[in-house]
């Protein structure tokens, strides 16, 4: 049966050919497109393209140097994207592209100035503190994990609060809200109760 197919097909790969000449350009586009998106976030997760614009340099990156997450004994530090990119691809992906309405902001104004930012400070914080609540903190979790604690080297306050927070489900932001940025004007604890 095989030698009937090549003596009646004069050209027994040719069908082959044609598809690895549709599959190849296929396949290296789609490396092409991959390697220009993983490009593209490793650029825009880096802080000093966070802080690019004025308003993130003048603002959330002031308060940020402040805090022990960007100056501390170990030398660790936690830039924008550890905590507001999620480090699965999928999500990043899906961050990403909410990141372009930002940019639509970025570009009528919303928020140019300290003033503007500040009048909506507390409404985009709202939105970060909601989206971490959904997520379970996970950004945070990738650095801090409940199971990695020793609680005998931390403050016994804090070990207390931690272990009680544990033990009643909450999730890191439902606590840290503020721990890397100043809590905007006109936040209330106990409106959130």
């Amino acid at each position: 049966m095989l030698r009937r197919r090549f003596r009646s097909d004069p050209n027994p790969g040719g069908k082959r050919r044609w598809g690895i000449f549709v599959l190849l350009p296929g396949v290296l586009l789609g490396l092409l497109l991959l390697g220009g998106f993983n490009y593209a976030v490793s650029y825009t997760n880096k802080l000093e393209f966070c802080i690019s614009c004025h308003e993130m340099e003048e603002n959330v990156f002031q308060e940020y140097k402040k805090t022990l997450h960007y100056k501390n004994a170990s030398g660790v530090r936690a830039v924008c994207a550890d905590c507001h990119v999620p480090h699965d691809w999928i999500s990043t992906f899906t961050r990403k592209v909410k990141a372009s309405n930002e940019l639509f902001h970025k570009i009528m104004g919303s928020i140019d100035t300290p003033e503007k930012f500040r009048a909506k400070r507390l409404e985009l914080a709202k939105h970060v503190w909601k989206t971490m609540k959904e997520r379970d903190s996970r950004e945070c979790r990738n650095c801090h994990a409940f199971e990695a604690m020793d609680w005998d080297e931390q403050d016994k306050a804090a070990a207390r609060k931690m272990q009680r927070g544990l033990k009643a489900g909450k999730t890191c932001i439902d606590c840290h809200k503020g721990i890397a940025h100043e809590l905007p004007e006109g936040y209330r604890k106990d409106s959130e109760i």
